[in-house]
């Protein structure tokens, strides 16, 4: 729905500073300012902008790309709608204003607030979360991190391995594995194996619940003959592998931090707002098949505004999970979306993997995909597609996931 405004505020935003331009209805340029990225800065912006807008906080729209940040959050609590856009579309609209393919801050902000007042239907509302969201959304965010920085870790440590201690390696399928890490503190070098007993590595074993290989087969391997390599070359790999260990450690406790920090928040964004309210959108979320904590968690903070809306074909779009056709004259061809959110498309695709394996009715929906020539991909994207469906149809009932009832209405239709 176009909501009418008055006057048009374009924000083009910097490193450590903005330009802004304001633009009247008819799009005259009303008025230009360079601000500062600081408190004070963005307080003067706003003094500033309130006199040129008659003090009517209500007849301001703001244009930005960055849906986020002190800038955005302020003008919001200001009561001034903030509107954001795709900087590819806002480049296509640049060329309204430069068919030269000029560009400088003071255009873009020009660009924004022309385009906001043009077509206001191209930019979507910012809306600010609940404090649980935006804690939700931080703690997702930090563990997908730490799990990509782990992976680049445990590589490393893995090539190392590769390179002086490959003995090590037949031992565990991955180097993220922690009684490994124990292993090497105890023998470092391939020598030192030799000197390690029974009795040490079954401790080892026994403190990480290791059951799928006995103390003796671990000293067997270990005892192999070793790499033959030029002096000095193991040594060096082996304090390299030292100085990997602890890294690889923090790591692991930080996820388990971030882990119970997302499930707390998890829980407590699933508990009833007031008796007799309904279900909440977490506790409706996760009671699917497949749902797990990190799909959860990064289902309803990246995608809580399609889900609060329960917009369908906005949260499939955002995913990643709505094709892309191409037609022109006789010829169509429809493709895979890649302008979605990654960690979105991510987590949606590890949902409908998982569904496959807990579900009867995905694995069916996979199965028949499958026997049509699709792809495991395009095959695990049908199955995700269908899971958005029935996620935005169990949200709008406020019903929890039941396998039995889906059976039924999966008959009567």
């Amino acid at each position: 729905m176009i909501t009418p405004f008055k006057y048009h505020v374009g924000i083009d935003w910097a490193s450590d500073s903005y330009q802004v331009v304001v633009v009247g209805s008819t799009g005259d340029i009303l008025g230009e300012k360079h601000v500062e990225h600081t408190g004070e800065g963005i307080r003067l912006f706003i003094d500033w902008l309130l006199p040129l807008a008659s003090f009517d906080r209500s007849s301001i729209a703001v244009a930005i790309e960055v849906p986020h940040g002190a800038m955005v959050e302020t003008l919001i609590e200001n009561n001034m709608a903030v509107f954001a856009i795709n900087p590819k579309q806002l480049d296509r609209f640049r060329d309204r204003h430069s068919v030269a393919g000029a560009k400088d801050d003071t255009l873009d902000a020009l660009v924004l607030a022309d385009s906001l007042r043009t077509d206001q239907p191209c930019f979507h509302r910012v809306e600010l979360d609940e404090p649980a969201t935006v804690q939700l959304r931080e703690w997702s965010r930090m563990s997908h991190d730490l799990q990509v920085e782990s992976n680049r870790l445990a590589n490393q440590l893995w090539e190392q391995l590769r390179r002086y201690y490959p003995q090590m390696l037949h031992l565990s399928p991955s180097a993220a594995e922690a009684w490994i890490w124990d292993l090497l503190e105890m023998a470092p070098l391939p020598g030192n194996a030799a000197k390690l007993n029974k009795s040490k590595v079954q401790r080892i074993l026994t403190e990480h619940r290791i059951r799928r290989i006995t103390a003796e087969q671990v000293l067997e391997c270990l005892r192999q003959a070793p790499l033959q390599l030029a002096p000095g070359a193991a040594e060096a790999a082996s304090e390299h592998v030292l100085l990997l260990l602890p890294r690889l450690r923090l790591l692991q406790q930080q996820q388990k931090t971030a882990a119970r920090h997302m499930a707390g928040l998890l829980e407590e964004l699933s508990a009833p707002e007031d008796e007799g309210c309904g279900h909440r959108d977490a506790k409706i979320l996760l009671s699917l098949p497949g749902v797990g904590p990190v799909v959860g968690a990064t289902m309803l903070s990246e995608a809580w505004q399609p889900l609060r809306d329960r917009d369908y074909q906005a949260l499939r779009m955002y995913a990643g999970v709505a094709p892309v056709t191409r037609q022109s004259g006789k010829r169509k061809v429809v493709v895979m979306r890649r302008a979605c959110h990654s960690r979105l498309r991510e987590v949606v695709y590890h949902w409908a993997r998982t569904s496959v394996q807990k579900d009867e009715r995905a694995k069916r929906q996979y199965a028949l995909l499958r026997a049509q020539g699709q792809s495991h991909g395009r095959a695990l994207r049908g199955v995700a597609d269908r899971n958005l469906a029935m996620l935005i149809s169990m949200l709008k009932t406020g019903t929890l996931y039941d396998a039995a009832r889906r059976g039924v209405l999966a008959e009567v239709a």
